[in-house]
Formats: structure tokens, sequence, C-alpha cells
């Protein structure tokens, strides 16, 4: 019989990962003295019982054995007819000369021959492939004895084999029965005690040494105190008398063996305990049928020892072919143990689920089987409201479906592309078992509309997000492990930069093996998981935001890797969701934005304040040591604007190789802070050092008096006093400071027109910049706003403009002074004509033209021109009382002014004539004022001041203000013409109107 199993083939195709080797189940038993095949499975242990624990004293193998023996005695005949002997073999030549006493059998189907039989139904029930191993090959000859001829394999040696019970036992169990059965004929099994029976039936000369039959004897002992005192079918009053006495039998026997022949009186008494509480029933009365295997948690152990004898003993990972015929025999012991098909259904998903374990976890068929008997099971959970059931139920669902999750809750740990294949069926298996355990035991759930919870969603949402959590901290902790081992190496990643490119990797391994297969329970899958990555790196950066102060490159990296990575997360997102109801708000809504390049541009703001406010610092100290000599450059500008230009063309460097991913966007905010600076220099520049108000004297009021005269004396006092203040304030603050002198007010010309020419360069080199830069956009340049200096070259210009016009009438109205407004044409015109002035002007002209910038030249040459004509017309229109014309001084004026035109002219090589005429036009109006009558002059600025004033001017004309804009049509000009004229008709006319004195 042993060479049955020898010659079965494995099928290693199926299983070609499993390692390591196990012997045979049989290697123990005397079925042969040749070692069967090996399976290739690593052995594990097994998980704890869901259905209870039975007292330690009784092994694995004392219900191994008993179930053996309820299962044989289950499947004799219950037609009254005796036990026979059955050979074996139906071939009269081969027939053995005498009955083996295996060849007993008590069921037409135990001992029906293993034959060619179509595919196991059970199998394909359960999604099995059927095995190469077929039980058709277990026809082959047994060489066990060369006299022996060949005999067919029984259903029931099948059994005896895979439940590893010698041929001796089985005989003995068989013989057993056989009496049993002569002695009680008619009477069904579910009416006998079968240990006790067997006790009666066996003494210690059955058995090859008195150690076995103690042995023996001593387990069936141990099963009647299990399923009678210790897990009874029914609830045991602690009071009854025969439970008392069947425990005092037991426990004597454990220590001293009974006899336990029919007649003898401790057997009787034996007997008559047992039977007494085997034969109870719910109301009392006294049932046919006996109650001792069929208490929970016994009958299911029990029932689970059968169902494993389903699987090959050749390898332990396959059912059996025979399972169909085998599975018939074995629910004939349900009447026995108490069990129906719900609890069959339950346990052979158990044991299904449980031989994947003890197995090595190799042979994922046996997930699938387990996860389609579940779905049996879960139409039972609908069916019934036991209690019993439900706590056995809800035991074994619970092991499943812990040990499931504690593989799901952290599949990453769990699982690779090498073992993808099993995931797939242990979330089946833990999703099937949760959908049980909530949708039909939970009370709570049955409260709500089962539209309202999705168990397999919520369940695969937890293990997703649970896994992810347990994947990313032990990235980051290999992220600080990476981080500490090159913390010596030059340009080493922070931290967090780390963590995010093993987040990415970890996201696109998510969705690439982990999510195709989770998508089956949850539609988003892959964008859970990113929203969980998404939230744990979120709050470790938001912990590293929190903490900085300042642009590093550290912050930057870490600050782009995580934007480059809340893309990446996103996208995944937004792709898994796009078939969506809602496009993937309810996800997205779940990863509130990193905000990296806001926190990247904050930080470039700080860089940039700090850089500004450093610049300005810089301009102040400086400019206060500025002393602007023209002999500090060769080029005559301040040597301070050569650093200020140097440090702002330095911080557009420096801000252009800052690794961040936004120049455009933040370059106006540095140039805006850059304006401010150069336009703060410029101010400094030129702040205080005057303009044209500065330095034109005040306009003496009209008067008309004599030499030596009351009015003149308080004319000449008050004009001494005002002129001496006026005098005396401004040398003050000129000649206080040498770097207000005209050599130094023109280096401060020439920085501002050198600013104003370098800025159009570093405008130049920021577009260079600009293209350069990783993130530039063809609409950076076609804006030019944020892009160039908006402030400072107006403030340049503007600057230009004041100094240029302070310089001018510096020269004409202080330096020149005394030769101009304290020398020209006082007392006799003749005798105090321009020529002193125009040398002295010359002078200034010259040290000018060698000092300015050549682009401003022509400019301030031609605002000293201006001043000069000013400063002549001012003379001859308020000059006060030390000076009179006479209508024959016209010509000396003439031929000053055109004097003083030739010296811009400078025969050519001067201002252009154009420029001149310009600037001479008001002057040349004015001056034949001087050459006309008095008397026209009279009647010109009455018609005037009448045409200004109307009617309230005939009874007396009023006198006109001073507007400073002289015309010879405007009547303050015409007066002060008047003022100044030397004759009696001036003199009547001023004195009549104005009463002003009729002599100088």
């Amino acid at each position: 019989m042993a060479s049955l199993f020898r010659d079965r083939s494995l099928g290693l195709s199926k299983r070609g990962t499993m390692t390591g080797t196990t012997s045979s189940r049989f290697s123990a038993l005397s079925v042969s003295t040749t070692a069967p095949a090996t399976v290739t499975v690593t052995a594990t242990a097994s998980l704890p019982s869901p259905f209870g624990d039975l007292p330690p004293t009784l092994s694995a193998t004392d219900l191994r054995d008993t179930a053996y023996e309820i299962f044989v005695a289950a499947c004799r005949t219950s037609s009254g007819k005796p036990l026979t002997y059955i050979p074996s073999n139906s071939s009269g030549s081969d027939r053995s000369p005498s009955p083996s006493p295996s060849s007993l059998s008590n069921s037409p189907s135990m001992q029906r021959s293993i034959t060619s039989t179509a595919a196991s139904k059970v199998k394909k029930a359960l999604g099995l492939r059927s095995s190469s191993n077929s039980g058709l090959k277990r026809n082959e000859s047994s060489p066990s004895s060369a006299g022996k001829a060949k005999r067919p394999v029984t259903v029931g040696e099948l059994m005896r084999v895979q439940m590893r019970v010698s041929e001796t036992t089985d005989s003995r169990i068989r013989r057993a029965l056989l009496r049993i059965a002569a002695g009680q004929v008619g009477k069904r099994i579910e009416s006998m005690v079968l240990p006790l029976e067997l006790l009666q039936q066996f003494k210690s000369s059955d058995f090859t040494d008195q150690e076995e039959y103690e042995s023996w004897q001593k387990r069936n002992l141990k099963i009647l105190e299990v399923g009678l005192l210790l897990h009874p079918h029914l609830p045991l009053d602690k009071s009854n008398i025969a439970s008392q006495r069947l425990r005092q039998i037991i426990h004597g026997a454990l220590d001293r063996p009974i006899e336990t022949g029919r007649n003898n009186e401790s057997m009787q008494i034996l007997r008559s305990a047992v039977m007494s509480l085997a034969c109870r029933s719910s109301d009392g009365s006294l049932s046919d049928s006996c109650h001792w295997a069929d208490g929970f948690p016994l009958n299911l152990r029990l029932y689970e020892m059968l169902l494993e004898a389903c699987f090959d003993a050749n390898d332990e990972t396959s059912i059996i072919e025979e399972v169909d015929e085998l599975m018939e025999l074995i629910k004939k012991t349900w009447g026995i143990l108490g069990i129906n098909q719900m609890l069959h259904n339950l346990c052979f998903a158990w044991v299904l689920f449980n031989r994947f374990i003890a197995t090595g976890q190799v042979e994922n068929d046996l997930l699938y089987a387990a996860d389609s008997q579940l779905a049996e099971v879960a139409k039972d959970s609908k069916t019934t409201k036991d209690p019993t059931y439900s706590k056995i139920l809800s035991s074994t669902l619970s092991s499943i479906l812990g040990w499931a999750e504690k593989r799901l809750l952290a599949y990453h740990d769990t699982f690779d592309s090498g073992t993808i294949d099993s995931m797939q069926s242990i979330v089946s298996l833990g999703v099937s078992a949760a959908k049980i355990l909530v949708e039909d035991i939970s009370n709570e759930y049955r409260r709500k509309r089962k539209g309202e919870v999705d168990v397999a969603r919520n369940r695969i949402d937890t293990y997703i997000r649970s896994s992810l959590r347990t994947a990313f901290a032990q990235i980051m902790e290999k992220a600080d492990s990476s981080r500490r081992a090159s913390r010596n190496q030059p340009n080493a990643l922070p931290v967090l930069a780390i963590l995010a490119k093993g987040v990415g990797e970890l996201a696109a391994n998510e969705k690439e093996l982990f999510s195709p297969i989770l998508k089956r329970w949850h539609p988003f899958a892959a964008g859970v998981a990113v929203a969980t990555l998404h939230a744990c790196y979120g709050n470790e950066l938001k912990q590293f935001i929190s903490g900085i102060t300042e642009l590093t490159p550290d912050a930057v990296q870490v600050l782009r890797a995580a934007d480059k990575l809340e893309k990446d997360l996103v996208q995944i997102a937004v792709e898994d969701s796009v078939d969506s109801e809602d496009g993937g708000k309810a996800i997205i809504r779940e990863m509130p934005p990193y905000e990296a390049e806001a926190a990247i541009a904050n930080l470039v703001r700080v860089w940039i304040k700090t850089q500004v406010d450093r610049l300005k610092e810089w301009v102040d100290r400086n400019l206060q040591q500025e002393v602007w000599n023209p002999r500090a450059n060769q080029e005559g500008f301040a040597p301070s604007a050569v650093e200020v230009l140097r440090i702002i063309d330095e911080t557009l460097d420096a801000f252009f190789q800052l690794p961040i991913p936004m120049h455009p966007a933040l370059l106006p905010d540095l140039m805006a802070g850059l304006d401010r600076c150069l336009q703060y220099y410029i101010t400094k520049a030129k702040s205080g050092c005057g303009s044209r108000n500065t330095f034109v004297p005040t306009m003496p009021a009209l008067t008309r008096c004599t030499t030596g005269a009351k009015f003149q004396s308080v004319w000449k006092k008050k004009e001494k006093s005002l002129n001496s203040q006026r005098r005396n304030s401004q040398v003050a603050t000129m000649n206080g400071n040498n770097s207000l002198g005209i050599p130094q007010l023109c280096v401060r010309i020439n920085t501002l027109q050198r600013i104003r020419t370098e800025m159009d360069v570093l405008e130049k080199r920021l577009i260079t910049h600009l293209r350069n830069s990783e993130s530039a956009h063809a609409e950076d340049f076609s804006n030019g706003f944020g892009k160039k200096f908006e402030l400072s070259p107006t403030a340049c210009l503007e600057g230009i403009q004041q100094l240029c016009e302070a310089v001018s009438y510096k020269i004409v109205f202080h330096d020149l002074r005394n030769v101009l407004w304290d020398g020209l044409y006082v007392g006799e015109p003749s005798s105090s004509r321009i020529e002193p002035f125009l040398q002295e002007l010359e002078q200034n002209l010259t040290i000018i033209s060698d000092t300015v910038h050549e682009r401003v030249r022509t400019r301030i040459i031609a605002d000293i021109m201006k001043a000069s004509f000013d400063g002549f017309l001012l003379v001859l229109l308020a000059g006060g009382p030390s000076r009179a014309f006479s209508r024959q001084d016209c010509q000396i004026i003439e031929d000053d002014f055109k004097s003083l035109k030739d010296l811009f002219w400078a025969n050519g090589d001067g201002l252009p004539a154009d420029v001149i005429n310009k600037f001479s036009s008001t002057a040349r109006d004015v001056l034949p004022l001087f050459r006309t009558d008095t008397e026209s002059l009279v009647d010109r600025f009455r018609r005037l001041t009448l045409e200004t004033y109307g009617s309230s001017a005939k009874s007396r004309l009023p006198l006109p203000p001073t507007s400073g804009q002289w015309n010879p049509t405007e009547p303050n000009t015409l007066l002060r013409v008047l003022c100044y004229r030397n004759d009696e008709a001036a003199s009547k006319f001023l004195k009549k109107t104005y009463n002003l004195p009729k002599k100088l």
C-alpha cells in the first residue's frame, strides 16, 4: 500500500518559489519502509484556533485519533446488518487467502475503489486547480510483500493514511466496532458514547504493551472529561451527582488504570455516570441521542482534524483529488459532532486559511479557496441569529482579519514585486472577513442603512493610510541616516530634500505596484495614498519652514524638492480621480498646498530686504565721508558712486545665483529696493547744495531817493541788513563745507551722470541674467515693468538739473557777487561796466569745462549763461538805489550785453547760436525800454495797467506786483525801468502817482 504514495509526482511548477523539504507524514507510521516523496514548503506555526482552547493535556494526536474513531464509526451502516469482512479486491485470482482487518468496512462508500472520476466539484467551487498528483496514481501496487497481489485503494484506506493512522490501529478500531455492532444490533452510532464503548471492548492484551494501552485508556477518559464535563452540549449544573462521580472516576483512572471488562463493576459505574450525562436533554428528559462530542469547542476541534485530512499528505499545500468522496464521508460525522452546513462552511474556511499559514504562505490558491468559502459563510451569517454560531463566527473572522491586517496595515513591509500576487488574495480575504463582521454581526451597522457604509472602501482606506505612514517613517529614518553618513561630504543634501526624493519614489511605486490591486475595492486608491504621503511630508515641512529665518542653500533645496514632490503627488491624485464625479476635488482638498514657492519667495524677500538695508547703511556711512574731490577719481566722479554701483551689480549677480525657481517673479522686489537705495544716494548727493532760489538775492522794494535823503538811508540800512543776513547765511552754508565748492559740485554732477549711464548698463545685464534664468518666459522680456530702475533715472535728471542751476546761480550771484551785484553799473554806468564780471566768469567757465563730464558740459554752461542773463536783468531792473540810468546809457547796456553773449559764443566754439538766442530773448525784449523816452514809457504803463485792472484803475493807478518774469508788456517791468530812469519826467510821474521822491 505504501507504493500508492511513493510515486506521486509534485506540481513543482506551481510552487517554484518554495524552499526547503518536509518529510512525509507517514514516515512514523509503518506504512512502508520506503521514504515518500517530499514537498518543498517552508513550514511555519499555525495560528491559535479561533474555536476555543481545550485542556493542554489533550494533544493534537489525541484529537486526531478520536476524530478518526468517530469517522470510522459514523461511516458504518445503519441498516442493522452485522458488519462482515469485505474483500478489498474483486478479482478471485488476486484475493488474499484470509481477510485483512484493514479491509473491514461498514460503509459501501468507504469500501469504494478510487477510480477515474470527473474533476472535483469541491475544488472547482473553491477555484482550486486540479493537481497532477491525481488519486488515480494511487492504484500502483505495493512492494511491501513480494507474495501479495495488487489491491485497489479504497476511500477508507485513503482517509486512514491521510490521518496518519497505522494499519494496526485501524484494524483494532474496526474490530471493536464489529464487536459493538454485534452486541447492539440496530442501534445507531449517535445513540452510543463511542469512547465508553471502546473502553469496554479492549483490554491491555489487545495492545502491543501496557504503556500503549494505558495511554489509549487515558485518551478516551480525557475525551469523556472534555466532552461531558468541561465542554458539554448542555450547560452542566455544578451539583450534578453524575458529573461529580464521573470526575472522580476519571481523575482516579488517570493515576491508576481501571478495569474495563464488560461486566466489571468499575466499568458499570463509569457507564452509569457517562450515560446519565450524555443523554441529557434541554427539557430534562432522557434523549435517544448521546451528546458527548457535540459540545463547543470540542466538536469543532475534532471536525477540524477531519477536514485537515483533505490535504495531500505528500503535498501539504494541495487538496487531494478525491476530496469530493472524502468530504461525503466526513459529513457523516455531523450527527455525532453536532455540525451543520453553516459550521462546516465556517470550519472549512478556517482550515483552508490556516493551512496556507502553516505551510509557509506559499500557495495563494489556498487563500482564494478560503475567500471563496467565506462567500458561503457570508450567506449563512445573514440567515441565522444563533448566538453560539455568531460567537464562533466572530472569533474566526477576527483571527483571519487580524492576521490579514497585520500585513495590510504595513503592506509595504509585507509585499514587493516578487510577492505582489499574494497581496490581492490577502486583501480580498481581509475585506471579506471585515464585511461579514461589520455588515452581518455588527448591531451598529444594522441600525444604519447599508448605503451609508462602504466597509471594503473604508478598510482599504485604513490600510493605505496606515501602511504609507509606516513607510514614510521608515523613509524618514533612512533619510536621516543618509544625511548623517554624508555630513562631512561637500554639497550633502539636507534630510527633507532626501526625504522628498524618497517619498516621490514611494508614491511612484505605490501607483505602479499597489494601487492597481487596491483600486478593486477603493476607486481612488492612488489618490488616498498620495494624499497620505502629502500630509506626512507636509507636517515635517511645516516644522522646517517655521524654523527658517533666512535664505540658505539647504532651505532652498528643501523647498524646491518639496515643490517638485507636491506637483508629482497632485498629478497622481488628479490622474487617479479623473473619472470620479467630483473630478478628484475631495482628494485634492486633503492636500492643502505646501506653498513652498511662497515660502521661498518670503525668504528671498527677507534676503532682498537684508541686502537693501545693508546698502542703505553703506550709502549713509560713505556719503558722510565723501569729499567730492575732483582729484579722487580721474574721471571726475565720486568713489562712493563707483562702490554703490558695484554693490548693486554684485547684488544682482547674487540674486540670479540663488537656486530658486522664480527669479522673474521676485526681480521687481529686488529692483524696487535697489532703485530706492540708488534714489536715496542721489538725493543725499544733491542735498544741501542749494538751488536757483538759494542764490538769487531778495528783490528790493521800488523806491526813488536822492543821495543822503531820509528814504535812501532807510532803504540802504534795510537793504544792508537783509543782504548782510542773507550773505552771512549763504557764506556759512557754502564756505563752511569745502564739499560744496564749484569743483565739488561739478563732481556731484558727474557722479549723477555716471549713475545714469551705468543704470542702462545694469539693465542690459539684467536682461542677460533673465535669459539665462531657468524659469524665464517670453513675457518676462516683453513687459519692462519691474525689470528697470523706475525712480533713479528721474532722480538723476532732476538732480543734475538742480545741481547745474545751483552751480550756475552760485557762480553768478554768490561767487561773482562783488563784480555783478555789488559792482556792475553802481554809480556812473560808464565807469562800472561788465568787463570785470566777464573776466571772472570766464575763469569759472574754464574750471567747469575741465571738470564736468562732456555730456553735461553744454547744459551747465547754458545754465550759467541763463543765470548771467538773469543777473544782468536783475541789476538793471532791481539793482537798488545805487543804480540809475539815462536814455544815453542804453548803448553801454546793449554793448555790455553783447559782450556777455559773445563770451558764451566764443567765436563759434561755445554754445550754439540758437541756444544763446533762446536764453537771451527776454533781455533782448527788455533792453529797448532803456532807449525809449520817458513819456512813451509812462503812456504804455498807464495803458497796460488799465487793461490789467480795468475801471478801478482810472482814479488811481495801483502798484503792480513784482512777478519776476520780465516782459516789455508787463506793467511791473515798465514801472521798474521808470524807477531807475534818471530824468525829471520820471521823477514827477512817480512822485505824483506813488508819492516816490522826485530826485535820486
